[in-house]
């Protein structure tokens, strides 16, 4: 009875360690779970009305470069462009979407003929995002969130 005393007691004595809770903060369990994040996809991307948002995520990207790029080629068919050579350039253009929906146009990247020809297509990509129909922004675990992506246009005038 004695050894089952003593074997009782260091038992209580020694086994508490094993029961110790580690405590956590929010913070801590925050930057844990943010670790665990893929920055680099969206669960949505931005969107346009008329994209069906039961679309998968592929169909929602390419729906939604679609009606932007129609936008723009539209505006740019309405402006009676002169030139001296023919062109045919692909323009690269680098957008932000804000978590609000805003679109801002950050570079446009293309040849120097296409810049010499038309001295003003920076000015008439600039005016075509003005009449852009509402964008819905990208979401990201229920949160709206900025995207940025690259758009190429091609560009062909004769």
């Amino acid at each position: 009875m004695k050894k089952i005393c003593i074997f009782l007691v260091c038992l209580a004595c020694f086994s508490c360690e094993r029961f110790k809770v580690k405590k956590t903060t929010p913070e801590a369990i925050l930057k844990e779970e943010l670790k665990t994040f893929n920055w680099d996809e969206v669960d949505a991307y931005p969107s346009f009305k008329v994209c069906d948002s039961s679309l998968i995520k592929q169909e929602q990207k390419q729906c939604f470069e679609r009606v932007l790029r129609e936008h723009i080629m539209t505006v740019l068919q309405k402006e009676i462009i002169v030139v001296t050579q023919d062109i045919n350039d692909t323009v690269s253009l680098d957008f932000k979407v804000s978590e609000k929906g805003d679109l801002q146009l950050n570079d446009i990247q293309l040849d120097s003929i296409t810049e010499k020809e038309i001295p003003n297509i920076k000015i008439l990509l600039h005016k075509s995002l003005d009449s852009l129909p509402d964008i819905f922004p990208a979401v990201k675990r229920g949160q709206h969130v900025k995207t940025e992506f690259k758009l190429p246009i091609i560009i062909n005038v004769n």
